[in-house]
């Protein structure tokens, strides 16, 4: 009986793999011009999206700014306005760090201090400046001759 069972499976699954066979040769001769049709339109497609994207990437402009260095006389620090401004001299050593382009991990790290704590110093700095931003600080900072 097992016998019987699985030789009707077998030829059932054999009929079915021939029935899709001939399905699929059908519908490979019937619809072969779509077919090949939406192949070659798909590759033109990718072509031409590539060939777009590369014609209208923008182009690398260099731009070269001449800035005016003074090499006649050392930086002198305007100790006037450090006074008047009450600023001390952790907070100088930060605004000095922050022109440098440092974070304030990095600060913290050359300072041996907790990053909180250069927090602290900034935001101090920050409000005697009158600044909103690091940038803004090292700006006004260089403008009032507190770092060169």
């Amino acid at each position: 009986m097992k016998k019987h069972i699985l030789i009707y499976g077998l030829l059932g699954g054999l009929l079915i793999a021939l029935l899709k066979l001939v399905e699929y040769r059908f519908l490979v001769v019937e619809h072969s011009i779509e077919i090949y049709g939406g192949l070659i339109a798909l590759v033109f497609a990718g072509v031409g999206i590539w060939l777009g994207l590369k014609l209208t990437r923008p182009k690398e402009v260099v731009v070269f700014k001449e800035v005016a260095v003074s090499t006649a006389a050392p930086f002198a620090r305007n100790e006037g306005s450090l006074r008047e401004l009450t600023i001390t001299r952790r907070e100088l050593e930060i605004l000095e760090l922050i022109a440098n382009g440092m974070s304030n991990r990095e600060i913290a790290e050359k300072l041996f201090v907790s990053e909180n704590t250069v927090k602290t110093h900034s935001s101090r700095l920050f409000d005697k400046l009158g600044a909103k931003r690091r940038t803004q600080a090292v700006q006004l900072g260089k403008e009032l001759g507190l770092i060169p």
